[in-house]
């Protein structure tokens, strides 16, 4: 079963501080340092490095060639990816000494998407493969809509949510993996069991993982529930542990594991990634993760 990841790839302008900026407030940084990231490339890489065979697709800038090659370095396919000569999408993350983070995104080359260049991917994928998506690019509605038609397994990361979200008929989705905040945007509720109950029963036939941040997660299919603590450890850098989750998640529908099995793997992966520096360079591979898990 492959993985097609219509997916962002930004370049990370990281500054390190004291702590979060406050409206108004002008904080000098202490260190600047520029990684590779957005949440497309992010999952790409954690699913590759989780063993799935993935494939990105997607536009960079000239600048952010160097992002094509950690993808296919991890051991993603990336004959499906263009370049454009417009400015490659970035992001400027704050990151205080406590490890939590703000970011705002430029899209730049993630929104050259065209209906033509996505039917294009879709020609060559089937209805046992899965597509994974994310909001850091265009015309994900009409992905949605597309991949649907063909029978796919549809995986949708609603972040950062925004009004595009409400374009996307969750009907056709087969999987939501999101967060709290982005569970409150969607269904009104801002206690977990309430969205939970929320989709159970607007939309029966899909499952979802709500993550919870330090206190885990849980996955709702049907009348089946599953819920997975987090791992502690100590946090240095949070970006980029949805995303590692989310791959390592999707890596494991892939390869036809067992749901608990599969939120155990993506737990572990999620709360190595938190104890280091950076977006890609923190995504942990499955070695690693089985590792961690043994000791």
């Amino acid at each position: 079963m492959k993985i097609l990841n219509f997916g962002s790839c930004n370049i990370d302008y990281v500054y390190s501080l004291d702590h979060i900026v406050k409206e108004g407030e002008t904080q000098t940084s202490l260190l600047l340092e520029t990684f590779a990231g957005g949440k497309g490339l992010n999952q790409s890489l954690a699913a590759a490095r989780a063993g799935a065979e993935v494939y990105h697709a997607g536009y960079i800038g000239s600048e952010g060639i160097f992002l094509k090659e950690i993808l296919k370095d991890s051991g993603a396919d990336v004959s499906y990816m263009r370049e454009t000569k417009k400015k490659n999408g970035h992001a400027v993350i704050q990151v205080s000494k406590n490890g939590e983070n703000s970011i705002f995104l430029y899209p730049g080359s993630n929104e050259m998407l065209t209906r033509e260049y996505i039917d294009c991917v879709l020609n060559d994928f089937s209805p046992n493969d899965i597509v994974i998506l994310q909001n850091e690019v265009n015309l994900v509605d009409y992905i949605v809509k597309r991949a649907f038609e063909k029978e796919m397994t549809v995986v949708l990361n609603p972040s950062p949510y925004n009004k595009k979200i409400e374009n996307i008929d969750l009907n056709m989705l087969s999987y939501l993996i999101l967060n709290e905040v982005e569970a409150e945007d969607i269904t009104g509720n801002k206690a977990p069991d309430d969205c939970l109950d929320f989709f159970k029963k607007n939309y029966p036939h899909l499952s979802v993982v709500l993550t919870l941040g330090a206190k885990g997660s849980v996955f709702l299919s049907g009348e089946k529930r599953v819920f997975q603590p987090a791992y502690k450890v100590s946090v240095v850098d949070t970006t980029a542990a949805g995303d590692t989750f989310t791959g390592y998640f999707v890596a494991g529908i892939a390869k036809n594991e067992e749901i608990g099995e599969i939120l155990k793997t993506s737990a572990f992966a999620a709360a190595l990634t938190v104890s280091k520096k950076g977006a890609a360079p923190s995504i942990p591979t499955l070695k690693e993760v089985s590792e961690a898990i043994k000791n």
